[in-house]
């Protein structure tokens, strides 16, 4: 939102939300009718096509915001080294907004404008003609309007909502307000308005000239220098006629300068280039990859989770993963996701953070939760897994976490099969499980005294019914298989470990394998404590669950804009900020295997760098 909001800052269909796209389905529908029905000449193909252009459109900027993201997070050609945060991506979430504006303009034009209907493919005379009047009056007229648009009045008022922005993103390139969006269409419909009046038109030089304008757009926007330098050696002018993101990124850096749309003549011209654009784009050019301090391993959950990486939709990684009914729609793309990820089956970067002086990365196994539990897969997963760490023992990193990755003892000894393998490794492999543990422990409200365990038996459990023994709570095994092997890899008394009778405790530690009927037969208002990376399904509204083991990061945790999983914003999983304290701490030992670090010691050392516990409400509120 600007400083001071104009008139028509808002978009007329704001209050609708995600609704906003139904006021489109009478012209979607009217034209893939129209075209299905009509006969020979009286089909009306430029109709038909506005639809499937505005998917393209979506699926072109999406491409651009995917790139970005993935580009920015490995450091090569990076801009801007600040950081994207939540606030930003809530404000470009409606990015989409100007390709429904656009839409809904085009489709009254195919209808009631002289000459818009039943457009050829191509016309040789309009696309040049496009061409000229972009260079001269559009580029010219925008130019001075963009300066117009820095002046108090207007800025104030519109533009520095759009300037909010210092790190951009490709789709930053469009967030205005509805004001300024009518003003830009007015310029950019001159060429189409032109062609179409002079009998010019055609469906490629439309959708040619708009898919010119995003691409255009989003490469200035992108955060990463992509143009190579020959391209200007061997045609020098060029450097007049097509701006690079690096002299782009100066505008919303410095303000008062590039203010040209595309092409940089006019700055020129008009005395207002950059002096450092030069420099910038030479130095953004030669910047190599970012070699991480504390590395993050992880994988994909569900084929739907895609979407929800940093790399996927902004929107949804920016918040909790949940489901959404429309991503059923897109099964088509996830399958082609999935195939994708199974054939090029590489780590790959997902997102990047600064914390003190470290430098953090995250990458993910191209491997599904599903495939951890399928022995055929363990081979490949573990390959993929040793491969990354080393490569990352190659780039230099200190400290790599397991995350997701350490799935248990079946899989590889909870990561203690790749320090056998590499005992030269200089790298420390940490799993997190002291700390998960630590989180558990001060997450039980005091005055405890008992607890029921259920669920896979992992390092975390044993651990965590171990401690919680030795400070005088009991632990109840509600299973018996689990209570035997419980009592053979525990030394405590009889009276510390039991087989439960009944389900009357009301603190439950659960893992992997709590069954629907287990959770169901819980007593009212009982609080269920995950052990496991992965929480259990909510099945009852009279109990409370609390999120698996996780803490709520300091603020100076730089470029955080997506959830972890399922976690809240701004909160981390315990094995991920494990990796980050072994580093922080410089402790020498691998956390991995059977070995764990001091439980105490490492829950004191993340509360002294700012991670603070977190609380959920045990109270029901009333409808």
């Amino acid at each position: 939102m600007a400083s001071t909001p104009g008139i028509l800052t808002d978009w007329p269909w704001t209050p609708l939300g995600n609704f906003k796209h139904v006021i489109l389905a009478p012209w979607i529908i009217h034209g893939a009718y129209s075209f299905v029905v009509n006969d020979g000449k009286e089909k009306d193909l430029s109709y038909f096509l506005i639809f499937p252009f505005m998917l393209w459109r979506m699926i072109h900027n999406q491409i651009w915001i995917t790139l970005s993201r993935y580009q920015t997070a490995k450091g090569n050609g990076r801009i801007v080294d600040k950081p994207l945060e939540f606030e930003q991506v809530d404000r470009e979430r409606n990015w989409d907004d100007q390709i429904v504006f656009n839409g809904i303009l085009f489709y009254l034009a195919s209808r009631h404008l002289p000459g818009a209907q039943q457009l050829p493919l191509w016309r040789t005379h309009g696309v040049i003609l496009t061409i000229l009047l972009h260079a001269g009056p559009v580029e010219y007229l925008y130019y001075w309007l963009h300066r117009a648009l820095h002046h108090h009045f207007l800025y104030s008022r519109y533009h520095s909502h759009h300037h909010s922005s210092i790190v951009t993103e490709p789709i930053t390139s469009v967030i205005h307000p509805f004001a300024e969006h009518i003003a830009y269409f007015i310029l950019f419909a001159i060429p189409m308005l032109t062609t179409l009046f002079t009998g010019t038109a055609s469906i490629i030089s439309f959708a040619g000239y708009v898919t010119y304008i995003d691409f255009m757009n989003n490469m200035g926007h992108c955060n990463f220098e992509l143009i190579p330098n020959w391209l200007f050696s061997i045609f020098p002018p060029l450097k007049y006629l097509m701006y690079t993101p690096s002299f782009h990124s100066l505008h919303h850096t410095q303000f008062r300068t590039n203010y040209s749309l595309f092409m940089p003549i006019y700055d020129c011209i008009y005395g207002t280039m950059d002096k450092s654009s030069d420099t910038l784009y030479e130095t953004s050019l030669k910047r190599k990859e970012e070699t991480p301090d504390v590395l993050h391993l992880t994988h994909l959950t569900t084929p739907e989770s895609i979407y929800h990486l940093p790399l996927g939709f902004a929107s949804l990684s920016s918040k909790p993963h949940t489901s959404h009914w429309y991503l059923w729609l897109m099964w088509p793309v996830t399958l082609w996701s999935v195939m994708l990820t199974w054939i090029y089956g590489r780590t790959f970067v997902v997102e990047r953070q600064r914390f003190d002086k470290l430098r953090l990365q995250t990458w993910a196994i191209p491997k599904y939760s599903v495939q951890y539990f399928l022995q055929w897969q363990n081979e490949a997963i573990n390959g993929l897994i040793e491969e990354a760490i080393l490569e990352a023992e190659e780039k230099g990193v200190k400290v790599l976490s397991l995350g997701l990755l350490n799935q248990g003892e079946e899989l590889n000894r909870y990561g203690g099969l790749y320090v056998h393998r590499h005992p030269e490794l200089k790298m420390k492999v940490v799993d997190g499980s002291s700390l998960a543990v630590a989180v558990i422990l001060n997450s039980i409200p005091k005055g405890t005294t008992q607890v029921l365990l259920r669920g896979k038996l992992t390092k975390v459990a044993c651990a965590t019914a171990l401690a919680l023994c030795q400070k005088g709570i009991q632990v109840a095994a509600l299973n018996q298989t689990e209570y035997l092997k419980l009592t053979k890899s525990l030394n405590v008394s009889e009276s510390s470990l039991v087989l439960a009778r009944n389900y009357a405790q009301k603190i439950w530690l659960v893992g992997d394998g709590l069954s629907e009927e287990e959770q169901l037969r819980a007593p009212k208002g009982t609080l269920f404590f995950p052990f496991s990376q992965f929480p259990p399904k909510k099945l009852r509204k009279d109990c409370f669950y609390h999120y698996t083991p996780a803490m709520k990061t300091p603020t100076s945790l730089e470029n955080v804009h997506a959830c972890e999983n399922w976690l809240p914003r701004r909160v981390m999983s315990a094995w991920r900020i494990a990796g980050i304290v072994h580093a922080l701490e410089g402790w020498k030992e691998h956390e991995c295997g059977y070995n764990m670090s001091n439980i105490d010691k490492v829950w004191q050392a993340t509360l002294q760098h700012g991670f603070q516990p977190l609380m959920i409400s045990t109270t029901h509120t009333k409808n």
